[in-house]
């Protein structure tokens, strides 16, 4: 459990670093969970709720993002 929380905050970490990107853009993003394959949920509100380049900001931002201070991590989904 104690490599599971530190993932988790490694993920944590990387998340706090494009936040501000997100906020600027008047949205947001939440962790949601890290399934046992390695799977990052999260959810992204605000402006960036629904927006027609969320997915494209959920996998080349914050996927990349993730997987870079985090290798251990396999992909990002939106929850």
């Amino acid at each position: 459990m104690t490599n599971t929380m530190s993932i988790k905050d490694r993920v944590l970490k990387a998340l706090e670093r494009v936040r501000p990107y997100l906020q600027s853009d008047g949205g947001d993003i939440e962790f949601v969970d890290i399934s046992d394959d390695m799977t990052v949920k999260v959810k992204l509100t605000g402006a960036c709720h629904g927006c027609p380049y969320s997915l494209q900001t959920l996998k080349a931002g914050v996927e990349q993002a993730i997987m870079k201070e985090v290798p251990e991590i396999k992909r990002v989904i939106s929850a």
